[in-house]
């Protein structure tokens, strides 16, 4: 490997990490954070669906600027707003407000935590931005190969962050964020002092048209093709039940079976674990004994399953049934979300992959963002255990949808 590659792979690599720690850290931890300043499940899924709303505005923007002015100054702005989201959240979790803030001012605290997550949802096209300067240093005939440190840095993250979360729960359940605030601190210090920028000032465009950058537009790329319009819609609505009904659960855990902070995470890590293993080692083998309709069918069947068991845990049992119920969760989403994309993949043309593909990013986050803030409504309104029901009925609707869409014939299709 060239020398001058190493700075460049390491500073993409660490930005991957810390997309991924920040989130994977905090999220299993986010009702004991928040029990002091409220314990409604639809606060929680509007805060758990505001980063993803806030990314889904800006993401055209920031890759734009990125094309026009280089990667690195967007690299430094995307982290320098994460690592003052992150200090925002954690000063926040930590100060106790009781002490001077009179009573009808409960609400400011909330006020912070939502201008934290809004300004690291604004600043999240780190992920994008780091794949785009491993795209820049690398050949087309060797662009999969280094693509792959993505998997590994989210496989890393989804698991060293409840891991983390476990460990430094037992001390504080605030110093998890404190650690994540750090790392992200890191992060940015080591883009500023080693990342060289990939994208030479020739290569790079001018701005689009305003039109261009607005997001809903550009969800219009993803509908345009009838061929994949159905599957396309399919993905929003797997993604909108699913993100739905996770941004509630840790709440569920700890209110319907009075789990700990540390016994949370060490769920997640479980399936930080599952979701490595199928998407690492087993998708490819998988796809080729089986296809991906049917990974795709046989995935929500497996979140079907899980969402059922969480439902008929109690207090008793919660520990014995929970686990396997994440596991199957994790097996499920690690099967459906690739096995998905390739099946959208092969009904397009090779000139409109990227367009389409890369759209599907904003409908996923479109779908996180009202899948969360239902959920939490519906956990307030309808009862805790209604967000996991709600899910089931929306992906027996998605099996329904997908067995309509002629999937057989439309794998050798493409337009």
């Amino acid at each position: 490997m060239q020398k001058p590659k190493i700075p460049t792979l390491l500073s993409a690599f660490i930005t991957l990490l810390n997309d991924r720690l920040g989130e994977t850290i905090v999220f299993p931890l986010l009702p004991f954070l928040l029990e002091r300043f409220t314990k409604s499940g639809s606060t929680l899924g509007l805060l758990a669906g505001t980063y993803a709303i806030a990314q889904f505005t800006v993401a055209p923007l920031i890759g734009a600027l990125s094309d026009r002015f280089g990667r690195k100054p967007v690299m430094i702005t995307c982290v320098s707003g994460s690592v003052l989201g992150l200090s925002i959240f954690a000063i926040t979790v930590s100060i106790n407000w009781g002490q001077f803030l009179p009573m009808w001012a409960v609400g400011v605290p909330l006020m912070f935590l939502f201008a934290a997550r809004i300004i690291d949802g604004v600043s999240g096209g780190t992920a994008a931005t780091a794949t785009a300067i491993l795209a820049d240093i690398s050949s087309p005939e060797n662009r999969a190969k280094t693509f792959g440190l993505i998997g590994v840095a989210f496989g890393l993250g989804f698991i060293l962050g409840p891991g983390l979360g476990t460990a430094l729960a037992q001390f504080s359940v605030t110093l998890p964020v404190w650690f994540a605030t750090g790392f992200a601190l890191s992060n940015l210090i080591l883009v500023i002092w080693f990342l060289p920028e990939t994208l030479p000032e020739a290569q790079r465009g001018s701005l689009p048209r305003k039109r261009e950058l607005n997001p809903f537009s550009q969800l219009k790329l993803v509908f345009k093709n009838p061929l994949s319009r159905r599957l396309c819609f399919a993905f929003f609505l797997f993604f909108m039940a699913f993100n739905g009904f996770t941004a509630v659960l840790v709440l569920y855990l700890k209110e319907a079976f009075q789990w700990s902070p540390q016994l949370s995470s060490q769920a997640f890590v479980v399936v930080g674990v599952i979701a490595m293993i199928v998407q690492g080692g087993l998708i490819g083998p998988l796809v080729n004994k089986f296809g991906e309709w049917r990974l795709t069918i046989c995935g929500i069947g497996f979140v079907i399953s899980g969402c059922l068991l969480l439902t008929i845990a109690n207090i008793n049992n919660s520990v014995q049934i929970v686990f396997p119920a994440v596991a199957l969760l994790a097996m499920g989403t690690g099967l459906v979300t690739p096995s998905l994309r390739s099946l959208i993949s092969r009904r397009l043309s090779e000139n409109g992959q990227g367009a389409v593909l890369g759209s599907l990013q904003g409908l996923q986050s479109l779908g996180t963002f009202i899948g969360a803030s239902a959920a939490g409504i519906s956990y307030d309104l309808l009862g805790p255990k209604s967000p996991f029901i709600m899910t089931t009925l929306v992906l027996f609707l998605l099996i329904g949808l997908l067995s309509k869409s002629n999937l057989n014939s439309a794998n050798t299709m493409q337009v």
